[in-house]
């Protein structure tokens, strides 16, 4: 109960200080809409074509658009807590009975929900653009969204106190965010790549992933690709939540 407790009044005063800088948010869902309006458009006359079917091309953009946002949005989670850090909050809420994991659910719950937030107006947006996909799917891609970016989100509080520099935590994730990204297939199917760089792919949980998100746009809610991503996802969150309790505990 106690860490429930301390898990609430983090999680509050993680949305307080989230809705006093709303612009963040904003920007944050900035870019998944500008390539909506302008490039999205462009796959119409891919309707067809290897990887997006005979079907509705927004089924294979849409998903990826979640995942870019999921993963930008959440790896860079972790500037939060150094600014936290860097103004002494973090050290007086460490001396406090305040639990870790209170200290670490309290901050996900906020990504989560703004995440969700964002997510939900991206789809409404598709939806107005022509997107025409399954409501049980799409329900059940925001869960596996949800549970990405709540992996990420703590792999990057624990990243970022390991490191403890902005300069260099932002380094970092210049590095992992372009072959991450671009190894993932969120703007185009990564059937369309040559056998080497679609083996390459593979490698890619987020790959799995994203695959997983088209699978369920499409209403294939229990197929082997369906449930490989589900799988991976939950795995992202069991491997992150592990290495930012671990980081934080390491703080004192």
């Amino acid at each position: 109960m106690k860490t429930l407790h301390d898990t609430r009044i983090i999680f509050e005063r993680s949305m307080r200080y989230t809705l006093s800088n709303p612009a963040w948010v904003v920007l944050g869902l900035a870019q998944p809409l500008l390539y909506l309006v302008l490039f999205g458009p462009l796959l119409h006359s891919l309707s067809g074509v290897r990887g997006f079917g005979s079907g509705n091309s927004w089924q294979v953009f849409v998903p990826g658009l979640l995942i870019q946002q999921g993963v930008f949005g959440s790896l860079y989670a972790g500037f939060s807590i150094l600014a936290e850090s860097r103004s002494g909050v973090l050290e007086r809420l460490k001396v406090t009975p305040a639990s870790r994991l209170g200290l670490l659910l309290g901050r996900l719950l906020r990504d989560v929900l703004v995440l969700l937030v964002q997510a939900v107006i991206l789809i409404l947006g598709a939806c107005v653009a022509g997107l025409d996909a399954s409501v049980p799917g799409v329900l059940a891609a925001l869960v596996v969204v949800v549970l990405l970016g709540i992996g990420i989100s703590a792999f990057s509080y624990g990243m970022a106190l390991r490191i403890r520099n902005e300069e260099a935590f932002g380094s970092v994730l210049s590095s992992v965010t372009l072959p991450l990204m671009l190894l993932s297939g969120v703007l185009l199917p990564m059937s369309l790549a040559p056998t080497w760089l679609a083996d390459l792919a593979k490698a890619n949980p987020v790959s799995h992933v994203v695959t997983t998100e088209r699978a369920l746009f499409a209403g294939d809610l229990t197929g082997g690709t369906t449930v490989l991503g589900a799988v991976l996802a939950a795995a992202i969150v069991l491997l992150g939540s592990v290495y930012g309790l671990r980081a934080l505990r390491a703080e004192g």
